[in-house]
C-alpha cells in the first residue's frame, strides 16, 4: 500500500503565539511536516526558496510586507507552492487582494483543526477552500447591475468550469475533454472574462455560489 504523501507546510505570521499553535497542530498530523516559520513577508520569500514548502499558511496583516504582496511574490517565484490565506479579517478588500495575489484558499483563524487539515490537503491537490465569509465578499465584488454570472457561458465553457471546480489543472482538463492545451487555456481566459474574475479560485467560488453547471 502506498504511503500518503507528506505535505511540507510553512507558517507565516507575525504573532509568535499563532505560530506556536499552528506548529503544534501540524505536528500531530502524520501527513504534515512543518518545514519553516516566518514572521513577515520578507522572511517568507527568503525561507520559501530554502525549504521549498508545498503549502504556506499566510497571515495577511503583518508589519512591512503584507501577506497579499508576499503571496503574489511567492507565486511568481515558486508557482508550485500553494498559499492559504489564514487571517482574522473578512473584509471584501482583504479577500479580493489575497485571491487576486494567487492564494488558493481563504480561511479565518477561528477555523476548526479538521477544516484546516482538509484545506491544506485540498490545496496540495490544487483545490480551493473558501470560508463562507470569503465567498460572500467575492460575490459582493461581482454583484453590480449585470446579468446573472455565467449566463453567457457556452456549453463547452461550462464543462471546463465544472472541471475547474473539481480541481483539475489545464492538462487534466485537456485530456478529459480531448482538447488541445491551447484550446483549454483559451476557454479559461473566456470564462474568467465573462465571470468578471481574475483567477480560477474566484471562478470556482462564483460557480458554486450561482450553481453554474
Amino acid at each position: 500500500m502506498t504511503e500518503p504523501k507528506t505535505i511540507r507546510v510553512m507558517i507565516v505570521d507575525d504573532h509568535a503565539v499563532v505560530r506556536s499553535g499552528l506548529s503544534a497542530f501540524l505536528m500531530i498530523c502524520d501527513d504534515f511536516e512543518l518545514v519553516g516559520e516566518a514572521k513577515n513577508g520578507e522572511q517568507a520569500l527568503k525561507l520559501c526558496d530554502q525549504v521549498k514548502p508545498d503549502v504556506i499558511l499566510m497571515d495577511l496583516v503583518m508589519p512591512g510586507m503584507d501577506g497579499a504582496t508576499a503571496t503574489r511574490l511567492v507565486r511568481e517565484k515558486c508557482p508550485g507552492v500553494q498559499v492559504i490565506a489564514l487571517t482574522s479579517f473578512k473584509e471584501r478588500e482583504q479577500v479580493q487582494s489575497a485571491i487576486q495575489a494567487g492564494a488558493i484558499s481563504y480561511l479565518l483563524k477561528d477555523v476548526s483543526a479538521e477544516e484546516l487539515a482538509r484545506a491544506i490537503r485540498a490545496a496540495c491537490e490544487g483545490k480551493p477552500t473558501l470560508a463562507p465569509e470569503a465567498i460572500e465578499a467575492l460575490i459582493q465584488s461581482t454583484c453590480h447591475e449585470t446579468p446573472r454570472p455565467g449566463s453567457d457561458l457556452t456549453e463547452r465553457e461550462r464543462e471546463v468550469l465544472r472541471l475547474i471546480c473539481e480541481g483539475m489543472n489545464n492538462q487534466q482538463i485537456a485530456d478529459h475533454l480531448v482538447l488541445g492545451l491551447s484550446t483549454v487555456k483559451s476557454h479559461i481566459s473566456n470564462i474568467l472574462s465573462k465571470l468578471g474574475v481574475s483567477s480560477r479560485t474566484e471562478a470556482a467560488s462564483v460557480a458554486l455560489r450561482y450553481k453554474i453547471n
